[in-house]
């Protein structure tokens, strides 16, 4: 299978790909560029929207609101007024770090990871935010926070802190948001890339960018067996969300950051977005409810 392209974005870091119900539009950022993007579904506009911080993840909120990961923090945007309210400091200290990847729960709580920018071994950590905006660190010594999701079942939350080269699982109590350390379910040979963001389907199995990969992978966290995947002509492939009115297209973005010029000349549409028809619907994403 491979991956076309959606839109030629070239983004420097593309990250953080999201399906909005209601807007019927695709958003995702470009982490280094300052800025986030909107693709109506139905009418095929795009919009480009800069910002005065780092955005790393965007979530679904209630009515035209955004909750957005940014260097610093956490914070909705308006998207009728373009005005950002700032919810609560995650790391902000720390001038060389950042937060990265993020999803949230079943119950609206927010899952979201730091790094520092210099990729500082365990310098970052995965944190919890609950309705009340109280932020509770689950795991330290984590270096490149990514890819987060959860079972179909709840059961279970799965997290990659990048450089292990693996997906862990924790047990999940959906109810008190405590997470216990299960097993490592994933081990991906460096051959395939380093593995990044990643989306759950309806069947429980995880697909995961790979970084320096060309592409977005299909694991069973089951028996940790790699069963498909969706080829692309970029090696910097950064994450991907189950988009459409039936969560049936997989959305991914990619990355021109650390290529070379002649990389650049190799690999021209690095930066871009693109899109692909994995034949599997992805599970619905929870908003917050903060």
């Amino acid at each position: 299978m491979v991956g076309y392209s959606f839109y030629p974005s070239q983004c420097i870091l593309g990250e953080g790909p999201m399906w909005h119900s209601v807007r019927k539009s695709c958003f995702w950022v470009d982490i280094e560029n300052q800025e986030f993007f909107e693709f109506n579904w139905l009418d095929q506009k795009i919009t480009c929207r800069q910002l005065d911080h780092k955005p790393t993840l965007i979530i679904q909120d209630n009515d035209n609101q955004l909750l957005l990961g940014l260097k610093g923090g956490i914070a909705k945007y308006n998207l009728d007024t373009d005005r950002l309210n700032w919810l609560i400091d995650i790391e902000k200290e720390y001038p060389d770090h950042r937060c990265n990847d993020g999803a949230c729960d079943s119950k609206g709580r927010l899952w979201i990871g730091t790094m520092q920018t210099d990729f500082k071994e365990g310098a970052g950590s995965f944190y919890c935010v609950d309705e009340k905006l109280i932020l509770t660190r689950k795991i330290k010594n984590v270096t490149i926070s990514n890819g987060i999701a959860w079972s179909p079942d709840n059961t279970r939350l799965y997290f990659i802190d990048s450089p292990t080269q693996s997906v862990q699982a924790f047990r999940f109590d959906e109810n008190s948001g405590d997470i216990d350390f299960e097993k490592v379910v994933i081990d991906i040979p460096k051959r395939l890339g380093t593995p990044d963001g990643m989306s759950m389907d309806e069947e429980g199995m995880l697909w995961i960018a790979h970084w320096g990969g060309f592409a977005v992978f299909r694991w069973n966290p089951a028996d940790g067996k790699l069963i498909g995947s969706i080829k692309l002509p970029v090696p910097n492939v950064s994450s991907c969300a189950f988009v459409g009115g039936d969560r049936d297209y997989l959305l991914i973005t990619t990355a021109r950051q650390k290529l070379t010029d002649h990389e650049l000349v190799l690999y021209p549409e690095s930066g871009n977005v693109f899109i692909a028809e994995p034949g599997v619907r992805g599970i619905i994403p929870y908003k917050s409810k903060f």
